[in-house]
């Protein structure tokens, strides 16, 4: 079953059990998808679908920090519900410690000796782990090895 048949399928089982807070969830991203199948006019693939569900919870992670930092407990709450149910549906994501082993091996690969080389180790690393781990997370660790 593919990713959008997941979602499609998801939602009418939210609204069987009533499941509110993962209807209104499942339905934001089928809205998001479907209209940037509109504006592209053709069909996301499965890959497209997955990189919109990550920005959906990166989008969820960052509104929870700002509802944190408001002082607004119940929505950053909600949010951290959201995410949750949206990472469901993406690939498990890589551990911290298989991640610097692999960046030290790419890093012993490529002969990379500091900040210069840092586009030839990402170049590597990102599409590897792509949708499994986060860029940010990948760029602060090569940093951390380089410098």
């Amino acid at each position: 079953m593919s990713l959008k048949e997941q979602l499609l399928s998801d939602m009418k089982e939210s609204m069987k059990a009533k499941d509110t807070v993962r209807l209104e969830t499942v339905r934001s991203v089928i809205s998001a998808f479907k209209k940037q199948e509109i504006d592209t006019r053709k069909d996301l693939t499965e890959e497209e679908i997955l990189t919109l569900v990550s920005r959906e919870v990166k989008k969820r992670k960052e509104a929870a920090t700002l509802y944190e930092q408001g002082n607004r407990p119940e929505l950053k709450d909600k949010e951290l519900q959201e995410m949750e149910i949206l990472q469901s549906y993406l690939p498990e994501q890589v551990s911290e410690e298989d991640l610097r082993r692999r960046i030290q091996e790419v890093i012993a690969e490529t002969g990379a000796e500091g900040m210069k080389d840092f586009g030839k180790i990402m170049k590597t690393l990102v599409p590897e782990f792509k949708g499994k781990a986060d860029n940010a997370q990948i760029k602060e660790l090569a940093n951390e090895y380089l410098n």
